[in-house]
């Protein structure tokens, strides 16, 4: 049986594929963090899922984000992003790291809404009235907080 170069070429990604699942799949990785949020049962309906520690002091652009999140934000997401039982998750948390929802997601979410799809207190709506520079003075005081909390 003669095997041409095409051929051999597919079996070979094929089976790199084959030997990378099997390596992801017995070699996690070390680190990261589980997209599956914590069990709330635990928390009153409407209380803060997380506790934060605040910044000492914030930026400009951070304590303008801090008025804005205040003024929009807080109703759902609990005051410094702590989150709401119930009501809306805490952005002061891993799944909300940069590496997993970049500050791009924060404009579109405020935009477009968010299915919901890592907690379970139903959809985002889009938030009408916020401009591009409001979201990212609310991003930046959210990634503020988020490191003052060992997040990104």
């Amino acid at each position: 049986m003669k095997v041409d170069g095409l051929t051999l070429t597919v079996g070979a990604v094929l089976l790199a594929g084959a030997g990378a699942l099997v390596w992801n799949v017995a070699n996690p990785p070390a680190g990261g963090h589980s997209m599956v949020p914590p069990d709330t049962s635990g928390i009153p309906e409407g209380a803060p899922i997380v506790q934060v520690a605040l910044p000492e002091t914030l930026g400009e652009l951070e304590t303008i984000g801090k008025r804005a999140y205040e003024g929009v934000c807080a109703a759902c997401h609990g005051a410094a992003a702590a989150g709401r039982n119930g009501v809306a998750p805490p952005l002061v948390h891993i799944t909300y790291e940069p590496g997993h929802h970049g500050d791009e997601s924060f404009w579109r979410a405020t935009q477009m809404g968010v299915q919901a799809h890592h907690w379970q207190f139903g959809n985002m709506p889009a938030i009408e009235g916020l401009t591009r520079a409001d979201v990212k003075a609310i991003t930046a005081y959210i990634r503020a907080l988020q490191r003052e909390n060992g997040i990104g």
